[in-house]
């Protein structure tokens, strides 16, 4: 058999290593619908950070806490403050994209438009930042999500990575850390203090909410209770008056 060309080979290698990325990947979002995740992409880079800083009394807080031990609350606190149309959209809210577009384009602050399972996908298998690369494997991940796991496995894991302080991950280590409770004792208050961090929590705090945060967390409990409550989550219907969320 003659040799093929060196670019006719190598074009053969990229495509085999193409097809094997994608699998790989494919392989490690199916195991993670049904396996706990043991960190996080955002977990180890702030470890990293905190290594290289010197910061040796760093350490993570996180623990998994299934959805059966999460006060109902939680989700649907994270849902009106993040992504209101979390249950009818699949993996992106098109209107925000669009809206945050127009707002660059007239020169007014640049919104976010990133859903849930947008940032789920970035803090689970990504690094902080805003290059073409990591928004594009971002894209990716969020249709490999999308495809693999049901809307509740994404909003679970969502919630156990998501972060709410320096070195505190997930509902359970948050509801712990700052009220001295277990995620299934969470109220509507708590849960919306704790969402109401979620825009930036290096620079808000939960247990120093600003007059920001303390307003943020009002919206938020009013958002859901025009939502309907924790029942909206399972609605096959958006309302017709649902609010942008207001994304990072």
């Amino acid at each position: 058999m003659p040799h093929l060309p060196l670019f006719r080979r190598l074009l053969r290698y990229a495509g085999i290593a193409a097809l094997s990325w994608v699998a790989l990947s494919w392989l490690v979002v199916l195991v993670l619908r049904f396996v706990p995740p043991w960190t996080s992409a955002v977990m180890m880079e702030r470890r990293v950070d905190a290594l290289i800083h010197g910061e040796k009394d760093f350490h993570v807080q996180q623990h998994w806490v299934p959805w059966s031990r999460i006060s109902p609350w939680a989700p649907i606190a994270m849902v009106a403050g993040e992504d209101q149309k979390f249950p009818f959209h699949h993996g992106f809210d098109f209107d925000s994209i669009e809206n945050a577009i127009d707002a660059a384009d007239d020169g007014r602050r640049l919104r976010g438009a990133s859903t849930i399972s947008q940032q789920t996908a970035k803090n689970l298998f990504l690094w902080n930042g805003r290059s073409f690369v990591r928004k594009g494997l971002e894209a990716y991940f969020t249709v490999l999500l999308e495809l693999t796991w049901p809307k509740q496995r994404i909003l679970e894991v969502y919630l156990n990575i998501a972060q709410f302080g320096d070195g505190i991950y997930g509902v359970g280590a948050a509801s712990e850390a700052f009220f001295h409770a277990a995620p299934a004792q969470l109220g509507l208050a708590q849960a919306a203090q704790l969402a109401a961090v979620l825009p930036n929590p290096d620079r808000f705090h939960v247990d120093r909410p600003s007059g920001y945060v303390l307003e943020r967390a009002r919206w938020i409990e009013q958002q859901v209770r025009q939502l309907g409550g924790p029942a909206y989550l399972t609605s096959r219907q958006p309302p017709r008056d649902v609010s942008p969320a207001r994304r990072r």
